[in-house]
């Protein structure tokens, strides 16, 4: 007996995958949950696929075939603009899956992945140095993956907007990243790691460690003995000052989320007006970044991990920071109703928290100078 698969069976199983992976992350996402999402059984689900890192690869991969797809079409800005909006739109998971989960693949499909975004960027690039011409070529790669950036930022919206709307306003957005002057720009003050712990404070020792190590290697890939080594200890001594590795991960993530809120909303409180408010707050937030790019990766890629009480701290955290933003824009800017204000705000923290981590650009003495125009343009300031 021959049994006959529906035909769009496989694009479903991928669509829910990419969802519940996007929402819940990775880790915490069955093969039974995905199966009684789809409406099948869990057996019937693998002969479809033969485990998650095969639906986390194709989930990923059929996003970025999208992508490829709509910028080889773009022959200008504006069309590169409508191919980026459309894909963050319709493959609004792509960015969380790329930027947190695509770490999970195996370290072939990683470097894959990278030559393909690699390969993107450059067909963007020709595409804005033939309207751009007295554009360097670091000048334009570094604009074109801020765009790209600033797209996958609708990814970390918690709940998705009118599509029509979303992909207008983020073709906008494109084109004004696509538009930023990088002349002139000034180099900034060495970027330098927070304070160091005292000497023999060792609890603070390891809060920077973790942080560190955590967004290098992952949650998983970092042992007791590694975290312990990093600090001039073994790996059982590190139980004498956290009870296991997922509360030494949550306590680092709450030690940097208090340096964030204290530079950032500091900033903004120290402000005369909101115009002087959203211009301070953009600046700490940027100095912040480049000083904590161990953190930004962290926080992305790792708050999955932690135990549900410490998650919902760390996401409620986001949350009444964004509101900070998006009610601060709003009065900068009062045209802009709440939708446009998050997918703005979005973008730039996507646009930051990415710029400060890739390389080479990461390496610019200008970048903090960069990022502020950056940022200025997509919160609609320039």
């Amino acid at each position: 007996m021959v049994v006959r698969r529906s035909p769009g069976r496989r694009a479903q199983i991928l669509a829910v995958a990419a969802d519940r992976f996007h929402r819940s992350g990775y880790h915490q996402v069955s093969m039974t949950e995905l199966a009684a999402g789809v409406g099948i059984t869990a057996p019937a689900l693998y002969r479809h696929f033969r485990g998650k890192p095969e639906l986390l690869d194709r989930a990923v991969r059929l996003g970025l075939d999208a992508l490829a797809d709509g910028l080889r079409a773009a022959g200008t800005t504006a069309g590169l603009g409508a191919a980026l909006a459309a894909v963050a739109v319709g493959h609004r998971p792509l960015g969380t899956l790329v930027q947190r989960d695509a770490r999970l693949l195996p370290p072939a499909r990683r470097a894959a992945l990278r030559r393909e975004l690699r390969t993107d960027v450059a067909l963007m690039t020709a595409v804005l140095r033939a309207e751009r011409p007295e554009l360097v070529g670091a000048d334009a790669e570094l604009l074109c993956w801020a765009a790209l950036s600033a797209c996958s930022g609708l990814s970390y919206q918690s709940a998705a907007p009118q599509p029509r709307r979303a992909e207008a306003l983020l073709r906008e957005t494109v084109a004004a990243v696509l538009a930023v002057s990088l002349d002139g720009t000034a180099a900034g003050p060495e970027a330098v790691p927070g304070p160091e712990p005292r000497p023999g404070a060792r609890r603070e020792e390891l809060l920077a460690a973790a942080v560190r190590l955590f967004h290098q290697r992952g949650f998983d890939n970092v042992s007791t003995d590694q975290l312990g080594a990093a600090v001039g200890i073994s790996g059982p001594s590190v139980y004498r000052h956290f009870d296991s590795k997922a509360h030494l991960l949550a306590a680092s993530l709450v030690r940097s989320r208090e340096r964030l809120r204290h530079e950032v909303e500091g900033a903004i409180a120290a402000a005369t007006g909101p115009e002087e408010a959203l211009a301070a707050g953009l600046g700490a937030y940027v100095d912040f970044a480049l000083r904590n790019g161990d953190y930004l990766g962290a926080m992305l890629s790792e708050t999955e991990r932690l135990a549900p009480p410490d998650r919902r701290a760390a996401v409620d955290f986001r949350r009444d920071f964004l509101r900070t933003w998006v009610e601060l824009l709003r009065q900068v800017r009062p045209a802009f109703d709440a939708v446009d204000a998050r997918i703005r705000v979005h973008a730039l923290f996507a646009l930051v928290n990415d710029g400060v981590r890739n390389r080479p650009h990461s390496a610019r003495p200008d970048l903090g100078d960069c990022l502020l125009r950056l940022g200025r343009a997509v919160l609609g300031l320039s």
